[in-house]
């Protein structure tokens, strides 16, 4: 008869593993519902057209992501639950500051905002990556490659992100006169 340590990857189903995968999957589900509310405001506050679009595109990614959360929790027979992701709530109210604290239609801003959606976006590249090796630890394929989906936009966002740096609003906000 196998020990506890060799059970098989299904034992994890009712395991602790399985319990701090559900308190990650509320957390990241606190935080996309946060980021839907959210990226409007960016995508508002934005002086580049293209960083705007940008934004505006990933709204409606982050819309999927809430759904497919929602569908992770059913395969696993659970309630969708969020319960509110305290790093995601620092970064979002950080990007409020940015707002705040910079001139309205500078490219200072945008460098600001850009910042603001990277830092998001490494959260939720970390979060996703960890949630979906943890999904394959626990043989759960489907989940797996639904979370797998979400991890590959999320770090194409980031990229977008860092491309409108590179290819112009970085040198922009570095040409701008300090009052």
């Amino acid at each position: 008869m196998p020990t506890q340590d060799q059970q098989s990857p299904k034992a994890a189903l009712n395991s602790k593993l399985r319990e701090f995968f559900l308190d990650q999957l509320r957390d990241i589900y606190w935080a996309e519902q946060k980021l839907v509310k959210t990226l409007p405001k960016l995508s508002e506050a934005a002086h580049s057209d293209d960083l705007r679009a940008a934004f505006d595109s990933h709204l409606i990614e982050t819309e999927g992501h809430v759904s497919r959360l929602e569908q992770v929790f059913t395969l696993l027979g659970e309630k969708a639950k969020a319960v509110e992701c305290p790093a995601l709530k620092g970064i979002a109210e950080e990007g409020e500051d940015i707002i705040d604290e910079t001139e309205d239609n500078t490219a200072q801003r945008d460098v600001g905002l850009i910042f603001a959606g990277q830092k998001a976006e490494h959260y939720e590249i970390a979060t996703y990556g960890s949630l979906k090796q943890l999904a394959k630890d626990m043989d759960q394929t489907e989940i797996a490659d639904l979370l797998n989906q979400t991890l590959t936009e999320e770090k194409a966002a980031n990229d977008k992100l860092t491309e409108l740096a590179t290819s112009g609003i970085n040198r922009e906000a570095a040409a701008e006169i300090a009052d």
